[in-house]
């Protein structure tokens, strides 16, 4: 006797049958609902979304020029005490942090 084994054996046939019962029984929201719960909860105007937050507030920051005892550092665009020249070449300066 050949044995069809495309065939859905008999146990999970009826294990397929019952989840699908179980499931259709449940009490399961529907599509429209979750719209409009997710609709509702959109109307918090962005509150405990990171980045939601919209503040209408100018910045003002000094700018300090850079001191006769300071340089920049070439490598990482710091402003540094004079003291912390480790070498210079071009014309350019590095810090002790960026050669050490």
């Amino acid at each position: 006797m050949a044995t069809d084994y495309d065939e859905v054996r008999s146990d999970v046939k009826e294990s397929q049958e019952n989840s699908l019962e179980a499931l259709q029984s449940a009490n399961a929201p529907d599509a429209r609902s979750v719209v409009l719960e997710l609709e509702e909860t959109d109307g918090l105007d962005g509150a405990g979304v990171p980045g939601g937050e919209f503040i209408a507030e100018e910045l003002i920051v000094q700018v300090v020029p850079q001191a006769a005892d300071e340089f920049t550092c070439y490598s990482c665009f710091l402003v540094r005490h004079r003291s912390q020249i480790a070498r210079q070449k071009d014309g350019h300066a590095y810090c002790t942090d960026c050669e050490g």
